[in-house]
């Protein structure tokens, strides 16, 4: 990996490049900022359109409340949730965090909270790791704090920006530092990251005639 201040050079010119080529994203899907939470613990491990299922489910079935979520006999939530993969286990989670959101007081009482103490809660709640914690952090409750995914890690490494066997918090202050502590850009910038790399820098078959970052990328000249 390269310098700090050469690496938040390569990825202020990224994120300008991946906006011009794909505009904006308008991130993130859904009606409330209950639903950005849920579907930031669903997400884990399986792709946005099976949450978009499993979130269709379970609204078709109760109002979307944190109260109404503890109501459900957890083998019916699993049920309601099965699109989302590992129904049962996210099932559980998303009982804790529920308990774990009334007991703090509510999304009133959490949004008063300092980001970095806002992140601490989120991150003793069993089941949100770091991931979970900057996606509810950054589309919930609009903090500028930067999501890294696998995603992330396969653009950045196959430019060069990393190694790859760098830590979650290196990576992340290191798209802060090049962004600043801006919301709208860290949201846009990992929303554009995601699409490029399902549309063309891909895991398997990448697209990489038709990518337009293609100038020093490590996929292209095969290590």
């Amino acid at each position: 990996m390269g310098s700090l201040d050469h690496n938040a050079a390569q990825i202020s010119t990224l994120f300008r490049s991946l906006l011009a080529a794909y505009g904006e994203q308008h991130w993130w899907p859904a009606e409330t900022t209950f639903e950005v939470m849920l579907g930031a613990i669903l997400t884990q491990n399986t792709a946005w359109t099976n949450v978009e299922r499993a979130l269709t489910q379970l609204c078709a079935d109760i109002t979307l409340t944190p109260d109404a979520v503890l109501a459900l006999a957890e083998p019916r939530l699993a049920e309601l949730i099965r699109p989302s993969g590992y129904f049962n286990v996210k099932a559980q989670r998303l009982k804790g965090f529920c308990a774990a959101l009334i007991e703090a007081g509510g999304e009133p009482a959490l949004a008063a909270l300092p980001t970095e103490t806002l992140r601490h809660w989120l991150l003793s709640i069993k089941g949100i790791g770091p991931e979970t914690a900057d996606d509810i952090l950054l589309y919930a409750f609009e903090r500028p704090v930067f999501v890294v995914d696998a995603y992330t890690r396969r653009l950045f490494r196959r430019l060069g920006l990393i190694d790859g066997d760098e830590g979650y918090e290196q990576i992340r202050r290191l798209v802060e530092t090049a962004l600043g502590p801006d919301t709208a850009c860290l949201n846009e910038f990992h929303a554009l990251i995601v699409r490029h790399a399902k549309d063309v820098c891909r895991a398997r078959k990448p697209g990489c005639e038709a990518c337009r970052l293609s100038q020093g990328c490590r996929q292209l000249e095969g290590t």
